[in-house]
Formats: structure tokens, sequence, C-alpha cells
């Protein structure tokens, strides 16, 4: 069951990466779009469309599951915090499973949703250059989806009381570099 989780975890970094490069291409075509446009009088063709539908797509879907890998999604405790804490670990523990859930109806709907895109052919005409947009439809159910696996991964860690493999160190900010 470790191994699962190392390998899980492995997957959950490969696409907080993915995520990462998605920010950093889309910097530096904005950037190059700016430039050519006040430069040379001549913008990229598809920048708007290629930024909406690729760039912010991948960087916000894809990630997902390295979020709940970390237990870093945002979560406000008024009531739980006032329970014992055996009740607060059952209940953060059978959540995971109606989170599972939850997801999962996410990953059915937005792999649905794809196919007819993809059938269909969905695409962006702007100015005068037609951009395909359906592969950009599988970065929801390939984000929903990891993230269903990491939660059902989590629920078993639970129901079985196994040491996880997933790496839940989160960044503190005393380990963060001083920008000064």
């Amino acid at each position: 069951m470790y191994r699962l989780g190392r390998l899980l975890a492995w997957v959950t970094n490969i696409t907080t990466v993915v995520g990462a490069l998605a920010i950093a291409f889309m910097m530096i075509h904005i950037t190059v779009d700016v430039a050519a446009r006040y430069l040379f009088d001549s913008p990229l063709p598809g920048t708007i469309t290629i930024v909406s539908y690729y760039y912010m797509i991948i960087a916000a879907f894809v990630p997902l599951a390295f979020a709940e890998q970390k237990d870093a999604h945002i979560s406000v405790e008024v009531v739980t915090e006032l329970m014992p804490s055996v009740v607060q670990k059952h209940l953060a523990g059978w959540l995971l499973l109606f989170s599972m859930a939850i997801f999962s109806m996410l990953t059915v709907r937005t792999w649905g949703e794809a196919l007819a895109k993809q059938r269909i052919g969905a695409s962006v005409v702007q100015g005068d250059t037609s951009i395909i947009i359906w592969p950009a439809y599988y970065m929801l159910p390939i984000g929903c989806g990891l993230m269903v696996v990491v939660l059902l991964y989590k629920f078993l860690v639970y129901l079985t009381g196994t040491e996880s493999g997933l790496d839940r160190v989160r960044a503190q900010a005393d380990e963060l570099p001083d920008n000064d």
C-alpha cells in the first residue's frame, strides 16, 4: 500500500509540474504577444483562445490532486474543531468518501462533455484563425479523475490504518526564501 502511495505522489507531483509549465508558457506566450503587438504591430493569432482554453485549464485542473495529497485545500472548521479529536478523524475519513463520490460524478460528466466536443470538432475562431479547443476539454476529467484516485487511496489508508505513501509535507513560511 505504501508503494502505491509513493507512485501516486509521484504522479501528482508530475501533474503539478505540468500545471506550472502551463503557467510559465502562458507568461511567455502573453509576453511575446504583447511585444509583437507593440513592436511590430503584429500580435500572435489566437493568444486569447490558447490562454483561456489551454494554459488556464491545465493550470487549474490538472494539479487538483496535488493539493489533496498535501491536505492543502481550503477548509473551515468552525463546528468540527469543537468536536473530540476521534470524531474529527472519523468525520474527515468519511468525508473522503463523499468527496470521492462528487469528484467521480464530475469526472464522468466532464469526460462525456470532452467526447461530445471531440465529436463535433469544437474550435474557436479568433480573427481569421480557427483554433481547435476540444483537446482542452480532456484536462478536466484527467484532473478530477486523478483527484478520485487520491481520495480513494486516502480513504483506504483511513480504513486500514496503514502507513500512507503520499507526500503530505507542505512548505512552511519559515522554509521559504526571503525576498529581501
